[in-house]
């Protein structure tokens, strides 16, 4: 016993580098430096929405100027799978997308309690691990010409590393900023919306410098962007900080119950949330808005295309079916920027309706998404007819806007039904909804359009019966919204119940934790992950002009 205590005092007992306990902050510590963390991860983990930039150069990766056909009798998936003699089909490749909102919403289901447990350094660093590993595996799979290795690189460890990457910000960011919690959710998840819009242009330009005779440039890339994403990674992981138990902002008081009824005055454990009918309203919410929105996202491109065809290079009297080769390829530039201009609303939008959530409450924001959502959705095809492109695309930047915005608004919705000591753990399972929506939205959207051209439906007019189906989603959403009340107190934990996980006090001086306004080290921190996305939007908005010339 009193060797113990003797190692004790030599120090042997002090907490890892990672531990949660290592992470609590001190006097002096600014919580403005944890927004800029935890956009560090998410810009990286969110190039998972742009990796179709890869499928075109990795469809001809043996050919390299033009894809080698499988035989007809080694056609087929599982063929794909292993093959080393034929390149692999777009759809093949395609699975990936799949993979990843899948492991996403699965691990970051599974392992969200151990993240409350253990701190958002050690998840954020073990995201790294997984994602960057993940590339770095899947750039042997794309060297050695076998899809299962990129499947089980990027698909399922890189999927993983989504999963923790993702949620590792959420619980840390409500409790730094009590008073903002929309806002400060929406910096950080905008971020995984901005990670394609930076990492797509990037890709492009690797590949185009390793591309050689005997190489497409992917698996170079892959390398490339994998150390530079760990080197962001970590020092997001790093920058983490957890306020000290019962820290509240200077000068802030939380609502008298009585003025925000909405909002929890206790906590509901993680292991009781999912008991309670408002998780699950809350559920549905979130799969509804993102079954819309994700739909028309995966199919945007096209969708675009498909309507207007010789409108959108000043020839509106040549449908799609009537376009030759090389006018479609003007118009695939074109859809490009509208691409590009619905990425940028989703960004945006994360960040403005999720602060928006703080003056309007979150139950009336949702609100908003679906009565608004309803009627765009409703008279797209109205738009669509009148060959009104700018309505058509305001419509779209609006919808794509409220998108993103949910996604951003939920975490403070959790918390301010459930309370914030295990909000990141219970946002954790919550995402399974996303899962679900990602395989729910594009299949009502891709199956449609099939039986609609199998149909012999003219291709402006293929989409109209998806956007009223996408209404009745919202619909169905603006009802389970409705149904959201207060969690009953039964449900909440009681005053002595013991917490997995005791933060330490900050010691003398734990007053002036988190204050401060933009000094050097914040300017320096924001600065960090604002030129990376300052590239992105200038990319970006270099493809929409494309779109309105």
């Amino acid at each position: 016993m009193v060797a113990a205590d003797q190692s004790q005092a030599q120090g042997f007992g002090q907490p890892g580098l990672l531990d949660r306990e290592r992470i609590i902050a001190h006097a002096g510590f600014n919580r403005w430096l944890v927004p800029p963390a935890a956009l560090a991860i998410h810009l990286c983990i969110g190039m998972a929405y742009g990796f179709s930039v890869f499928w075109l150069p990795l469809s001809q990766s043996i050919g390299i100027t033009a894809p080698v056909a499988c035989p007809a009798e080694t056609a087929g998936l599982l063929n794909a799978l292993f093959t080393t003699s034929c390149d692999w089909k777009v759809a093949d490749l395609g699975w990936m997308y799949t993979l990843f909102f899948v492991l996403l919403g699965s691990s970051a289901a599974i392992w969200g309690g151990w993240l409350e447990r253990e701190g958002p350094r050690k998840a954020g660093f073990v995201a790294a691990c997984c994602w960057c590993g993940g590339l770095l595996i899947s750039a042997v799979g794309i060297y050695t010409h076998q899809l299962w290795l990129m499947w089980l690189g990027s698909g399922v460890i890189g999927g993983i590393g989504l999963g923790l990457g993702y949620i590792s910000p959420v619980s840390t960011l409500v409790k730094w900023f009590p008073d903002r919690r929309g806002m400060a959710t929406g910096m950080a998840i905008m971020g995984f919306g901005g990670g394609a819009m930076i990492g797509s242009p990037l890709a492009n330009i690797l590949m185009n410098n390793f591309k050689t005779d005997t190489s497409v440039g992917v698996w170079e890339t892959f390398v490339v962007l994998a150390v530079v994403y760990f080197v962001f990674m970590m020092a997001g992981a790093f920058g983490y900080r957890i306020p000290p138990l019962g820290w509240a902002p200077k000068g802030w008081t939380p609502p008298a119950a009585s003025a925000k009824p909405m909002i929890a005055h206790g906590n509901v454990h993680v292991k009781d949330a999912h008991k309670t009918r408002q998780f699950w309203l809350i559920w549905a919410v979130l799969c509804l808005n993102v079954s819309a929105g994700i739909g028309v996202l995966g199919m945007a491109s096209p969708m675009l295309q498909e309507i207007f065809g010789g409108a959108l290079f000043g020839q509106p009297e040549l449908g799609f079916s009537d376009l030759n080769p090389d006018q479609k390829k003007i118009i695939a530039g074109v859809a490009a920027g509208f691409t590009g201009l619905l990425s940028l609303f989703n960004i945006v939008g994360r960040f403005f309706w999720a602060s928006l959530s703080d003056k309007m409450g979150r139950k009336m924001t949702y609100f908003t998404f679906f009565a608004l959502g309803i009627v765009l959705y409703a008279s797209a095809p109205s738009l669509a007819h009148m060959g009104s492109k700018i309505g058509f695309v305001v419509a779209f930047g609006i919808i794509l806007s409220m998108y993103g915005g949910g996604f951003a608004t939920v975490p403070a919705y959790l918390a301010d039904m459930f309370g914030t000591k295990f909000v990141g753990a219970i946002h954790g399972r919550l995402l399974t909804a996303w899962s679900t929506a990602g395989i729910l939205g594009p299949v009502v959207v891709n199956y449609i359009r099939e039986a609609q051209i199998a149909a012999g439906v003219p291709r402006a007019q293929v989409y109209d019966y998806t956007m009223y189906i996408l209404a009745g989603f919202l619909v169905l959403g603006f009802i389970a919204n409705a149904l959201v009340t207060p969690v009953d107190r039964k449900w909440f934990m009681k005053e002595d119940e013991p917490a997995p996980v005791v933060a330490q006090a900050a010691g003398p001086g734990s007053s002036d934790v988190g204050s401060g306004g933009l000094d050097a080290k914040v300017l320096l921190a924001w600065l960090a992950v604002g030129i990376p996305i300052a590239f992105g939007v200038y990319q970006t908005l270099q493809s929409v002009v494309k779109l309105f010339q």
